[in-house]
Parts: C-alpha cells; sequence; structure tokens
C-alpha cells in the first residue's frame, strides 16, 4: 500500500525452503525474491498448504531457510528477535494472565519499568477498543476480542515489523470484516510494516 520509493525494511533475497518426506524431498519455497518496504502493508493470499506460513516463519526467525537469506533492515535474519512481532490464527494468550497483563508481557521481558507498562498497555488496549476488558481473562472474551488482544500485544513491544499469520482465520464471517477494516484504521494510525498471510480473498 505505502509507495516504493520507501527504505527496504525486509528482504526476501532467493529463499529456497526444503523438508524431507516419507515421499522424498519437498520445496516449499523455490527461490522467493520479495522486498518489503518500511511502513508498506503487504498481503500474501494463496491456498492452504502453499507454505504462505513457512514464509512468515523464515521472515519470524522460526525457521531457517534451506538456502538464501531474510535481511531486516540489511541485517541477516538469523532467529526471533522482539523487532519482528507475529499474530497468529490461534490466539496464543497466557489463560492465566489478565488481558492488561497480557498486552504488558512482553514490556515486562525488555525490562520496561511498571509505570511506563501501564501507561503502555493502557494506550493499546484503547487502540483495539478494549479499556474496559483490562481486567478480564482470555476465557471471558469472544474469539475476535481475544484478537484484539494478540494484535494489541504485539504492538505494544513496538516491532518494526509485524507478521501476520491468517489472524482472522478462525473467526466467523462479520467479526473477520470487522476486524480487518480495524487493522487497516490501527496500521494507518500507526504506521508498522505489516506482512500479512490469508487464504481468504
Amino acid at each position: 500500500m505505502a509507495g516504493n520509493d520507501s527504505a527496504v525494511k525486509v528482504k526476501i533475497d532467493h529463499v529456497v525452503k526444503k523438508f524431507n518426506s516419507r515421499n522424498g524431498e519437498v520445496v516449499a519455497l523455490n527461490g522467493m525474491d520479495l522486498d518489503v518496504h518500511e511502513n508498506e502493508f503487504v498481503c500474501v493470499v494463496g491456498p492452504s498448504g502453499c507454505c504462505k506460513s513457512t514464509n512468515l516463519n523464515i521472515i519470524g526467525g522460526l525457521e531457517a531457510p534451506t538456502e538464501g537469506t531474510v535481511l531486516l533492515d540489511g541485517k541477516p535474519v538469523e532467529g526471533p528477535g522482539p523487532d519482528r512481532g507475529i499474530v497468529f490464527q490461534q490466539y496464543a494468550l497466557f489463560p492465566w494472565l489478565t488481558v492488561e497483563k497480557n498486552v504488558e508481557f512482553g514490556l515486562k521481558l525488555q525490562g520496561v519499568d511498571k509505570e511506563e507498562r501501564a501507561e503502555i498497555t493502557h494506550k493499546y488496549l484503547k487502540m483495539v477498543d478494549l479499556e474496559a476488558f483490562a481486567k478480564s481473562y482470555p476465557k471471558e472474551l469472544s474469539g475476535g476480542m481475544k484478537q484484539r488482544v494478540a494484535i494489541a500485544r504485539a504492538y505494544a513491544v513496538n516491532p518494526k515489523v509485524l507478521l501476520m499469520d491468517e489472524p482472522f482465520g478462525a473467526l466467523d464471517a462479520q467479526t473477520r470484516t470487522q476486524l480487518q477494516s480495524e487493522l487497516l484504521v490501527t496500521w494507518e494510525t500507526e504506521q508498522k510494516t505489516c506482512f500479512f498471510i490469508t487464504h481468504d480473498v
């Protein structure tokens, strides 16, 4: 969505990913090249099983490419890091923590002090319209609300890139459409580089 005159944030350079299976070698990615620019929202659409998530996992540092490299701000991705926030299809919230404690979890790991954590958490709960549910637990939320918490948590740690792996795939059509619209508003406000994968045209 952003113009291509901005700096390249993520560079996927001739990435190959191969897996061994009972039937022999499977080539999941075969020499993929892609430049994702600063503040760009890139959406990758494809059917289930076409290795969209594999691509995202390589950018996220959760998997290593068989060949090729992924660069973030010109530096090779060699593992997971706080410069990349990931939102998965499954909400991946800590059920024993309240909404606000889930959102501030990454900030606590970063050593952010209590007062600043509270301020940042409040900002992003307000962004996803969940201020009233700060003291609630995940089991008390709908699917759409849980995914909003996951998005707030990803934004809170101020990553350079947001990676979204079919984050609305498990939701009903109406909630999915609503959250897609909300996500675009959030992206326009926060100006983050986003890499979003989905099978939903």
